[in-house]
This record gives structure tokens, C-alpha cells and sequence, in this order.
């Protein structure tokens, strides 16, 4: 059997993974909270924890897997957009649930076995919560219910912070009701305008960290084998979760391995909404950019190193998996042979950028079957990106006539004519004006070279001359 190794967050080192038991092998990745679409950042776990999904049923058998990949679908920020809608909170968690699994569908993951939402387990979290104050654990307080942190001797353990650091660099809220700033909220209070379940504590709601603990003792019990998300969420949800369900049930419980993903950057920027870089996975689906080509750009930066999006890596994807895409494979589907080193790359901490290497030497060699076989391994369908590569060539067929290429080519040659003479300012309005008409200018060493995003808009193009 495969050997399969993981970085484990919490021992800080890789590891050889060994599952509790090898024939219910159980994995728990935190999913969106459910209010609007979702964006790039979003998009990074499900990747990669659908590639490590399509690894351990490789290695152990699909009947011997369990993913779990959770809704958050009771928060302020849900509270917030429906107060402001004027739409119901079930209603925007429905549609915008909806949405996200069309998205990330769209990216070739698979979907998981379980998919929770947290208001399926208001009744766990409850019987959770009365165990921790029971144990000392936890106190209520003014209608709210916090978990003591100082309860808990090895709190800080898995983000390697001392609570001392926490303070003095987390956001904590400080309210009366705390006996300290670090606990956090169990259960909370809601009026009449919030949604709320009854509690021993009164009408409330739970607060964020404690459904995660609530739905995978449920469905998994007290020990399962991965947990895995964001980077961003080792402090503080993760932290808190491993907290509040190893001082209900044991130190030794819920996960044995914890694996983050770092963030994602926007042409070497944070991706930010006041940078204008911050935008969502159906916005680029919308623009063309295909799902495989997407999935190709996240799997081609190692899940534990920084990502940088950027249009240049959209369009080598884009040409690589054109390429891929084109030659001629042989066997039929279920008699393709995957090439056992993307299997060895993938069981060395998901080692994707050396599985996509493996990838490139096949497609020199030619062999169209091995590769179509081991990309399926990484999740990338090269069946789905040649339809859309045809479709693609058939609109801009449709698009484009002749005197259209003439006068951008003409345009283009005016570009460079302009750039040379140092007149900018041309060079400039006729990039902006192009790009306005629907073709995006890339520059290479080889002169400009340029595509349509959509429709091209004649008119806008006459315009320029």
C-alpha cells in the first residue's frame, strides 16, 4: 500500500499518515459560511482537500473514505444580509448554498460525503456546551456561555501561541461578561429579530467555533483523522475547537492530523476589495476563464506556500491544458493506466506542482493515455477542457471576420510603431481601447498578442482608428 505522508499542523513536521482505521478513514474540512459567493480564497481548501479526497480513496478504497465539508449557515453576517435584503435567512443560506456548490463543481471537485449544516446540530451543540460547564470547563454569564481558556493548560498548542501572545495580537472582544478577554463564546442570546433555539441559558444561538466539535463528534465521534482548512483558520477557530472537544472528551480526542492551506495573493497583492483585485470563482467562470484552467493555476503552488493569481498564469494554464487536451488518446477510458509516480508526488504531502511536472513529461513523450489517467488523479478532465476549447473556437469563429483581425493587427502595429516613437499616450489609449472592446493585449518577447474576453464590440473597435 501507498505510504502517504502529511504535514500534521499540530507536531509542526511531516508524518506518516495512519489512519484510526484503515477501513473508515475520515476527513473534516471546514466549509463557507453561507451569505454571498464565493471568492478566489474560498476556492483554495476545496481543492486541495478534494485532491487529498482522490488520494485516500485511491490508496484505501472509495468505500473506506468519509469526507465531511460543513455549512455555516446560522451568523451575523447571514443576520446582517437578510435584515438588509428584506430576504429570509433560509432563503439566502438555500440559494447561496446552491450557489457554491455549482461553483465549486465547476472546478471539477468531487462532492463530499456529508455536508452538514450547522443547524441540523443546534441539539449536539447544546449537550456539548452542558458537558463543558459541567466539567468546569465553560461558565455561563449574562445569557452567554464562554469556554475558559485557562481551563485548558495546552490552549495555544496547535497555533503555537501562548495566550500572553494572543492578547496582544488577536482582536478579542472585551466585555464584562468575560472572566477573561481570550474566552470565547459557546452561546449567546438572541432577541426577537435573530434566530434562536431554546437552551438552558435561555433563546440563543451557538456561537461559531463550537458547531465544527458539535457536527464532527456526530458524525465521526470522538477521534477522526484529518481536519483540515485555511491557514487563517488555525487561530482562532481551530484552536478553540481543538480546545473545547479535548476538555469534553479527553486530550487524545477529535483529529490526529491537522493540515492548513496557505493564502491566496492577486498579482502579488492581497486580495482586497479596496484594491479591486477581490473577486468571485462565478465572476471568472462568467469571463471565460474555464474550471480546469483554474483548478491547473491553484495546483501548480504547493498547498503549504503562498498562491499568486496572476493573468499570466491563467493563460500558460490555458495553452498547457490546450495542448494536453489535443493529443490523440488511444484505450478506451477504463482500460488507462495512471503513471504511478503522480501517485507517489501526491502521497508526498500533495506534492502537486511535482505531479504536474510528472504530467509534462508525459505529454512530451506523447503518451495521451497515461496522461489523461493521472491528470483525472489531480481532478483535471482534459475530455472537459478540449469541449470547451472547441466551443471556445467556435464562438470566436462565429466573432470574428476578417477586417476584424486586419484592423486589430493594424491597431496593434500602430501600438508599436507608437511605443518606439515614445508616444505613450497613444500606446496607452489604443491598449485601454482594445481592452475596452473586449480583447486583452498580452505583451511577450515576441511581440503582443492578443485574445477576446467574450464578445468583441465592433463599435468600441471602429472607434480607435
Amino acid at each position: 500500500m501507498t505510504e502517504i505522508k502529511l504535514y500534521n499542523t499540530k507536531s509542526r513536521k511531516k508524518e506518516v499518515f495512519a489512519p484510526l482505521d484503515a477501513m473508515d478513514v475520515r476527513m473534516y474540512v471546514c466549509g463557507p459560511t453561507v451569505y454571498d459567493r464565493a471568492h478566489m480564497g474560498n476556492a483554495r481548501p476545496v481543492i486541495v482537500f478534494d485532491v487529498l479526497y482522490r488520494l485516500l480513496r485511491h490508496v484505501y478504497g472509495a468505500d473506506h473514505v468519509t469526507y465531511a465539508r460543513n455549512f455555516t449557515d446560522v451568523d451575523d453576517k447571514i443576520n446582517a444580509r437578510a435584515a438588509k435584503s428584506g430576504r429570509s435567512i433560509g432563503e439566502i443560506t438555500d440559494e447561496t448554498i446552491g450557489w457554491f456548490l455549482d461553483d465549486m463543481g465547476a472546478l471539477g471537485n468531487l462532492p463530499p460525503d456529508q455536508a452538514p449544516r450547522a443547524t441540523e446540530f443546534i441539539a449536539e451543540m447544546v449537550v456539548m456546551i452542558e458537558a463543558l460547564i459541567a466539567s468546569g470547563h465553560a461558565y455561563e454569564a449574562q445569557g452567554h456561555v464562554l469556554f475558559d481558556v485557562h481551563s485548558y493548560a495546552k490552549y495555544g498548542s496547535l497555533s503555537g501561541r501562548s495566550v500572553k501572545d494572543m492578547i496582544a495580537g488577536a482582536r478579542v472582544e472585551v466585555a464584562p461578561y468575560k472572566r477573561d478577554p481570550m474566552d470565547f463564546v459557546l452561546w449567546k442570546p438572541s432577541d426577537d429579530s435573530l434566530p434562536g433555539w431554546p437552551s438552558p441559558w435561555g433563546r440563543g444561538r451557538p456561537g461559531w467555533h463550537i458547531e465544527c466539535s458539535a457536527m464532527t463528534r456526530a458524525l465521526f465521534g470522538e477521534r477522526f483523522d484529518i481536519h483540515g482548512g485555511g491557514l487563517d483558520l488555525a487561530f482562532p477557530h481551530h484552536e478553540n475547537e481543538k480546545a473545547q472537544s479535548c476538555c469534553e472528551a479527553g486530550e487524545d480526542s477529535f483529529a490526529q492530523v491537522w493540515m492548513h492551506n496557505e493564502m491566496l495573493q492577486v498579482e502579488g497583492k492581497k486580495m482586497s476589495k479596496s484594491l479591486g483585485n477581490f473577486f468571485s470563482v462565478r465572476e471568472l467562470l462568467d469571463r471565460g476563464v474555464p474550471g480546469e484552467v483554474i483548478r491547473f493555476v491553484f495546483l501548480s503552488t504547493h498547498y503549504r506556500k503562498p498562491m499568486d493569481w496572476t493573468e499570466k498564469k491563467v493563460r500558460e494554464a490555458e495553452k498547457i491544458l490546450g495542448d494536453w487536451s489535443m493529443l490523440e488518446p488511444g484505450e478506451e477510458e477504463q482500460f488507462r493506466r495512471h503513471d504511478p509516480r503522480v501517485v507517489d508526488m501526491l502521497a508526498d504531502d500533495l506534492n502537486t506542482p511535482g505531479a504536474i511536472s510528472i504530467l509534462h513529461e508525459l505529454a512530451k513523450l506523447g503518451d495521451a493515455d497515461t496522461l489523461r489517467s493521472s491528470a483525472a488523479l489531480l481532478g483535471l478532465s482534459l475530455s472537459d477542457f478540449g469541449l470547451w476549447q472547441n466551443a471556445q473556437q467556435d464562438r470566436q469563429t462565429q466573432f470574428f471576420e476578417q477586417n476584424d483581425r486586419a484592423e486589430i493587427e493594424h491597431l496593434l502595429k500602430e501600438r508599436r510603431i507608437a511605443k518606439t516613437s515614445k508616444d505613450f499616450l497613444r500606446a496607452d489609449q489604443i491598449r485601454s481601447g482594445l481592452e475596452d472592446a473586449g480583447i486583452t493585449v498580452i505583451d511577450t518577447e515576441k511581440g503582443a498578442e492578443w485574445h477576446v474576453e467574450g464578445k468583441l464590440d465592433r463599435a468600441k473597435l471602429k472607434a480607435l482608428k
